[in-house]
């Protein structure tokens, strides 16, 4: 099943392991990517090496998450700045590595978002991918909510082949239930390093010739539930052909979202559309202060989802509180995307913007 999902998005080759979600993936991702630079499971921790890793200023919560608990530290993490796209600025991260390489830190690994979970902005993952490889730098893009689009838009992921590993969430994209994440990777041996027992019995299985390597020897979790099942019957049952229309449709309807926003003079697109997530807000009279901006439209989401006619989530972009469409369901139908705007402007009429 790992197998397919790698050739699916054009990473043929690549190992990998199912997990319970795009965390999970993310942390064993850099867990691999720490071990890779400053080893540490035979001689304890760093030593004198401060090790940092990057990310632009949109990455996933989860990575945070995943330094602090591999004892990297947050002060230790980058966020380098991204464009008016919201994707990361190569030159950015080229000048923050080359920073701490001459202030004696040990850079060990860059992030690179192939699309973010507030936009889904996709980094230039070729340029990134270069300045990560001049550096010596593991390169991990974290692709939990975008990179499975790759089925049917491969040409807005160029350079995804090239990472050291890559994490997807088929409970997203493939729209699989909760859990079944997924972390590929290029060097099994290295997730051997990383996770693998070095006991006795661990050993035995590694050097049998019939049995090749224990499964957990490439994963943090032994016990695990049979991940691979629903998504091996999906895809055997509709075919993969299914799911890279259903994906091409939710791209479309994005699109038609997103013109019907640019057609309505109340509201206005905060974010290019790369993928399905689509980004606005009502921007009110046109003297209207941000603060107050962004109340009216913190009050206009509670009152959309009260109403119980379609759900939105919310992004906050620079400073902006946005109204968040993401579509990531091959139920969802045109006529559906079509109710988004009217519905939103009722609620905001039952506000009273005026």
């Amino acid at each position: 099943m790992v197998g397919w999902l790698a050739e699916a998005i054009g990473c043929t080759g690549y190992s990998g392991t199912l997990t319970g979600g795009g965390s999970a993936a993310n942390l064993m991702a850099l867990a691999m990517a720490r071990e890779s630079r400053i080893p540490s499971n035979d001689r304890g921790m760093f030593g004198s090496e401060i090790p940092v890793v990057y990310a632009s200023e949109q990455v996933h919560m989860s990575i945070p998450k995943a330094v602090a608990m591999l004892g990297i530290g947050r002060e230790n993490l980058r966020y380098i700045p991204c464009d008016d796209r919201y994707c990361m600025i190569p030159s950015e991260l080229n000048r923050a590595i080359s920073e701490d390489k001459a202030r004696g830190l040990k850079p060990i690994a860059v992030i690179a978002s192939a699309g973010t979970v507030n936009t889904g902005s996709i980094d230039p993952l070729g340029e990134i991918v270069a300045i990560a490889r001049l550096h010596d730098l593991w390169i991990h893009i974290d692709g939990a909510y975008g990179a499975l689009a790759a089925i049917a838009a491969s040409e807005k992921f160029r350079g995804l082949e090239q990472a050291d590993s890559v994490s997807l969430d088929p409970h997203k994209w493939l729209f699989q239930p909760l859990d079944c994440g997924c972390l590929l990777y290029r060097d099994p041996e290295m997730a051997r390093k990383t996770f693998a027992y070095t006991g006795s019995y661990a050993r035995q299985l590694s050097n049998d010739p019939i049995e090749g390597f224990a499964f957990f020897e490439e994963s943090m979790e032994l016990s695990r539930r049979f991940r691979a099942l629903k998504l091996w019957l999906s895809l055997r049952y509709h075919g993969l052909q299914a799911f890279r229309d259903a994906i091409r449709l939710n791209l479309q309807q994005a699109q038609r979202l997103a013109e019907a926003v640019k057609q309505n003079g109340d509201l206005e697109l905060t974010a290019p559309v790369e993928l399905s997530a689509v980004c606005f807000r009502h921007i009110l009279k046109n003297n209207a202060t941000e603060e107050t901006r962004n109340h009216f439209n913190l009050a206009l989401l509670k009152k959309i989802v009260s109403r119980g006619r379609i759900y939105l989530s919310n992004a906050e972009l620079r400073g902006r509180f946005c109204l968040r469409a993401c579509i990531v369901n091959h139920l969802t139908t045109n006529e559906d995307i079509d109710r988004v705007i009217p519905e939103v402007l009722a609620a905001a009429s039952e506000l009273g913007p005026d």
